[in-house]
């Protein structure tokens, strides 16, 4: 009987040591599965809103490709409205807000692509030297933008006689009354004997965030 009662006693009094261990544990082993599910949930909402980022960043920079490909204006022979020689995609356009044609050049130097404007040119000469100063671009150029990192890789192809073709091809392009493409003279600046094409299509070979590639076609603006 008095056993009984000091057992009932020492129950009463608290819990002893095994208890608390086993509480311990268990506490611990809960504390961990939690912070694994924080931590991965944390993980998570970073990458998706860097992917968030990257995606209105890429559609921004496309929007900017596509106002360029609807303001294309042809200089009717003074350098060509729209070429392209594998890295560097040009097109003269009207200059927003202000008089005059800029020659506008995107450019890819992996992994970064990069867009360089000119300014506005009211003569011939002025956008002859454009062109020339496009072709020897460095990168660090007054004017010159970094559109997106992780770039690998750019394919270019213009829409022309109702089929898509590289952008280096001939097919499609039909000689004008002017003659065969030449170059100006005293400026070594190739001219335009044929129109512009009727659309461009890039293609762009993504490393980070994302892999893979990305295809976007424009068609141009009313000349």
């Amino acid at each position: 009987m008095r056993r009984a009662r000091n057992t009932a006693q020492r129950h009463q009094g608290g819990f002893t040591l095994v208890e608390v261990l086993v509480a311990l544990v268990v506490m611990a082993v809960m504390a961990g599965l939690a912070w694994r599910g924080i931590d991965g949930l944390a993980r998570a909402r970073e990458v998706t809103q860097s992917n968030l980022e990257a995606t209105e960043r890429l559609n921004t920079v496309m929007a900017q490709l596509e106002a360029d490909l609807l303001a294309v204006y042809d200089t009717q022979g003074v350098v060509p409205a729209v070429s392209c020689d594998g890295a560097t995609l040009r097109m003269t356009r009207t200059a927003p807000d202000q008089e005059g044609v800029q020659l506008v050049a995107w450019q890819l130097r992996s992994p970064q692509w990069t867009r360089w404007a000119s300014p506005a040119a009211l003569r011939s000469g002025e956008l002859q030297e454009h062109w020339l100063r496009s072709q020897q671009l460095l990168g660090n150029e007054t004017n010159q933008l970094l559109l997106l990192g992780g770039v690998t890789g750019m394919q270019v192809y213009f829409f022309r006689g109702n089929a898509w073709t590289n952008c280096q091809s001939s097919a499609g392009t039909a000689t004008a009354a002017t003659g065969t493409p030449g170059t100006s003279a005293g400026t070594g600046t190739p001219t335009q004997a044929t129109p512009p094409p009727a659309g461009v299509r890039i293609v762009l070979t993504l490393a980070q965030p994302r892999t893979g590639t990305l295809t976007r076609s424009f068609a141009l603006g009313p000349q």
